[in-house]
Formats: structure tokens, sequence, C-alpha cells
């Protein structure tokens, strides 16, 4: 039985298919983050959150948004389910990173962003790990 050999045309579309998935995963872990720091605002203005817990909400609100677009990620990218969850994360943090710098005219990665990283990380992290495909056992 021949092996199928890959031309380098498919390998370079799986990398582009791939690393599109990734972007809209990103896209959709903004747009949970968001919606859920809306949600957040609201509890904060009604009076049910302290102001002084808003900073956890925000990990917290982070965490949600990488998973949630990781999962995506990791479903429709198949292989590397790290890798695409990593990037969600990335894609996810360079989003809230943008908006920060639009927001407020500079971005300091010294206030709170490295907090922000990791948790975009990790979120992203979890369905990456949790997603993979268990490994063939070889009978001997």
């Amino acid at each position: 039985m021949k092996k199928k050999v890959q031309r380098p045309e498919e390998i370079g579309g799986q990398w582009l298919n791939a690393m599109c998935e990734v972007l809209k995963g990103g896209v959709l872990a903004g747009v949970t983050a968001i919606l859920a720091l809306l949600i957040c605002a609201v509890l904060v203005s009604v009076g049910v959150v302290p102001v002084g817990a808003m900073y956890g909400g925000v990990l917290a609100v982070c965490v949600l948004g990488a998973l949630t677009g990781g999962a995506y990620a990791v479903r429709r990218v198949g292989g590397r389910s790290l890798l695409a969850g990593l990037g969600v994360g990335v894609v996810l943090f360079l989003l809230l990173l943008t908006a920060g710098l639009i927001a407020y005219q500079g971005a300091s990665v010294a206030n709170g962003g490295a907090g922000i990283l990791c948790a975009c990380l990790c979120g992203g992290a979890i369905p990456g790990l949790l997603g993979r495909k268990p490994k063939k056992k070889h009978r001997r």
C-alpha cells in the first residue's frame, strides 16, 4: 500500500486554515470577554459586586473568553490542539491590549498586564489540553 505524499501546497493550505480558525477563535473570545465585562459592569453599578473585586473579575472574564474561543479553535483545527488554544489566548491578549491602547492612549503591561496575559494563556491552554485526541496504543 502506497503512502500518500502531501504536496507543499496542501501543507501550506492546512497551516493557513489553522491560522484562520485561531483568529476566528480569538474574535469569539474577544466578543465573549466584552459581553462578560459588560455584565460585570452592570453588577458593579447595581452594587452586587464591590469595585475592589473587579480585577479578579477581569481575570476570570479573560479565562472565560479564552476558554470559549479556544474550545472553538481546538474543535475546528483538529491537530496541534495545545498550540491552537495558546494561539487563541495570544490573540485575545493582543485584542485587549489594542483596546486599552485605543481607549487610554497608552498601554503598559506593568499595570496588571502580566496577570491578564497569564489568564488568557491559561484559558486557551485548558481546551488545548482537554481537546486533544488520545494516542493509540500499539500492540506488540
